[in-house]
């Protein structure tokens, strides 16, 4: 679905998951900048948007998400996640409820197979899923922005922002009062800075909640009763997940950063095994090139790491 905010002045299209907006409008380390300071905000209008209605819509997505939102308060944003039997992450959803819908953004294309999933899972429950990516865009604020929320469906309210669903047909009108706009490569730079993990780029087949750090946001250890919580549940209780995400510090002489699947050695050992994975990499207006990636849980926290051919220093995540 390409955004209407691509014909603002400046903007060079992005590719790849984000295709359908932005990816900057001319000069990357200015839209950093500006979101850093609190001004402007980036189009996500390319992410999914599903609606949950009725009655027993938390105490029904309260059996199904990792989170604990039965008494989820009106308004309060939050996380959650939807694992496979055996506990890998298969989806990631950002929520609010307004007390009278329960509102939610999550990666591009993934809305069907989240919602086909829900769907089978009504039984008896007063619910009706909406997939509303056609009718509600998502635009983010940066912490500190003074601009309106007036005219958004919904808000949700972060330490980092604040995330509005604005009706799609109205979102250049809405968002010409919000300051500069900034495009995804400053948003991912930030929140590769922010540790925050993605689906699909932080995660794969076998990812497991604990290795991205998303027990702290998405998951509530003291609720049961949804799928995958055994595995939850052994691993923080018995044991320590196979692979841990580190933020590097990339060596800024290299022109190229490594994409997403570059394998990551160590670089006193360039020619041993791949010790894991390149999961983002982006260009920081004041850390210079940087990444996740996610490595063997045994990898010294101290050791320089190779990503493809770029030296990088780890700053721990999650912990050995």
């Amino acid at each position: 679905m390409k955004s209407p905010l691509l014909a603002l002045p400046g903007a060079v299209a992005a590719e790849g998951a984000d295709e359908g907006v932005a990816a900057h409008y001319g000069d990357l380390f200015r839209e950093q900048r500006d979101l850093a300071r609190g001004t402007g905000f980036v189009d996500l209008s390319h992410r999914g948007v599903l609606t949950v209605t009725g009655d027993d819509r938390l105490t029904w997505l309260h059996l199904l998400l990792t989170q604990h939102v039965s008494a989820l308060p009106s308004g309060q944003a939050t996380e959650a996640l939807v694992l496979s039997p055996n506990g890998h992450v298969e989806h990631a959803l950002y929520l609010v409820d307004d007390g009278t819908t329960t509102w939610a953004h999550v990666e591009p294309g993934t809305q069907q197979a989240l919602i086909a999933y829900l769907e089978s899972m009504k039984f008896f429950y007063r619910v009706e899923v909406v997939d509303a990516t056609a009718d509600y865009a998502v635009v983010h604020l940066p912490a500190g922005s003074t601009a309106s929320a007036e005219g958004a469906a919904a808000v949700r309210e972060l330490t980092h922002g604040r995330d509005l669903f604005l009706p799609r047909a109205e979102l250049a009108g809405l968002t010409a009062g919000y300051g500069p706009a900034a495009g995804v490569w400053a948003y991912e730079a930030l929140r590769i800075e922010g540790h925050r993990p993605r689906l699909g780029f932080e995660t794969d087949h076998r990812t497991i909640p604990h290795e991205v750090d998303w027990l702290g946001t998405a998951v509530h250890l003291q609720k049961g009763c949804y799928r995958g919580q055994e595995t939850v549940a052994r691993v923080h209780n018995l044991g320590r997940p196979p692979r841990r995400l580190v933020f590097l510090h990339l060596d800024g002489t290299e022109e190229v950063l490594p994409p997403h699947g570059t394998e990551v050695r160590l670089a006193s050992d360039p020619d041993g095994r791949a010790l894991g994975f390149v999961t983002s990499s982006a260009r920081h207006h004041e850390l210079g090139p940087v990444a996740l990636a996610v490595v063997k849980r045994n990898v010294p926290v101290d050791a320089v790491l190779l990503a493809g051919t770029v030296p990088g220093t780890q700053d721990v995540i999650v912990p050995q």
